[in-house]
């Protein structure tokens, strides 16, 4: 575990960092920092720092590749992980007769790496496998749509050679899921806290009817409603955190998730006309939420998924301790 003062003095750094860099810059940085290794040593702390900083600055790296990785019980060196299709949060890839077909998705690590780490359906629905193919046998397509900067990559094959690992059983997917979804919640809580502070700096500064806008209640109410929405979802990753599970990681996304769109759209209403423009930033962190709220299920697909699981085993999960 990384005591107190580590984590406050790491935090700094790794703020600093996410501040003054993104992309291949920003892994630069982190290597430096030595975040693979505080990853290793305490995975949730180490995801907690780094993700709602990266998100809050609406930067990119190939942490998440690492975070899969460690899931994986896996030691990456120059390999990058294929991620699950978006809506989805099953293995990428199917394996038939030692060979492997790939339906998934990848950061931007993932073309320039020479090989790549791909989870496979193996014999049953249950059984997976774990192994690598070379990213020249991959039909490797970026992806534009809502949020390009992002950097994401498609990624797809058919019956291309697969390597597997030794010891690779399949049996830590469940775990990879769980910190993923944990990052990917810290990281959409980054980016919905910055739209908050932009749309409260905005109705501090819009002068209508000569005082503030920040003065009429009704925006007050819509700052107040999408802070409530954040709060309460961050009080749900902090528990998936301190008590890791598959049901309150997914509930922890599903939070976030909907969490940040619901302060995206009362920030949107703040910020009026000035949030449709290019110039103003508010559109990059809400491309970003759209985006972030679809890795590994997204707001709406978990929730249905909870209520179907709840509906067939008629029992309520345990209440968190308060």
């Amino acid at each position: 575990m990384i005591d107190t003062t580590e984590v406050e003095m790491f935090e700094r750094s790794v703020r600093q960092a996410t501040e003054r860099h993104t992309g291949e810059a920003l892994d630069g940085a982190l290597t430096e920092l030595g975040w693979r290794e505080a990853l290793a040593e305490d995975a949730y702390t180490a995801v907690s720092i780094l993700f709602p900083l990266q998100g809050a600055a609406n930067g990119v790296s190939s942490a998440l590749d690492q975070v899969m990785a460690t899931g994986l019980a896996l030691q990456l060196t120059t390999e990058a992980v294929v991620l699950p299709r978006l809506g989805t949060w099953a293995p990428p890839g199917a394996v038939t007769d030692e060979r492997v077909a790939i339906r998934g998705l990848g950061t931007q690590s993932l073309q320039h790496c020479d090989r790549a780490v791909v989870v496979a359906h193996h014999g049953g629905a249950d059984t997976f496998t774990i192994g690598t193919v070379a990213t020249s046998d991959v039909d490797l397509r970026p992806v534009g749509g809502m949020d390009p900067h992002f950097g994401l990559i498609e990624a797809t094959a058919d019956g291309v050679d697969f390597s597997s690992y030794p010891d690779g059983s399949g049996a830590t997917w469940g775990a990879a899921v769980v910190l993923a979804r944990l990052a990917l919640s810290y990281e959409i809580l980054g980016a919905a806290r910055t739209v908050l502070s932009l749309a409260r700096e905005h109705a501090l500064d819009r002068v209508q009817y000569g005082r503030p806008i920040s003065r009429f209640q009704a925006v007050r109410h819509r700052l107040a409603e999408a802070l409530v929405a954040i709060e309460g979802a961050d009080a749900v990753v902090t528990a998936a955190r301190e008590t890791p599970s598959t049901q309150l990681a997914a509930m922890a996304k599903a939070l976030a998730g909907r969490g940040a769109l619901t302060a995206a759209r009362h920030c949107q209403q703040v910020l009026a006309g000035i949030g449709f423009t290019a110039e103003h930033p508010f559109h990059r962190y809400f491309r970003r939420i759209l985006l972030l709220d679809e890795l590994f299920g997204s707001a709406h697909s978990l929730t249905s998924e909870l209520g179907d699981e709840l509906l067939r085993s008629r029992r309520l999960p345990a209440l968190l301790p308060l």
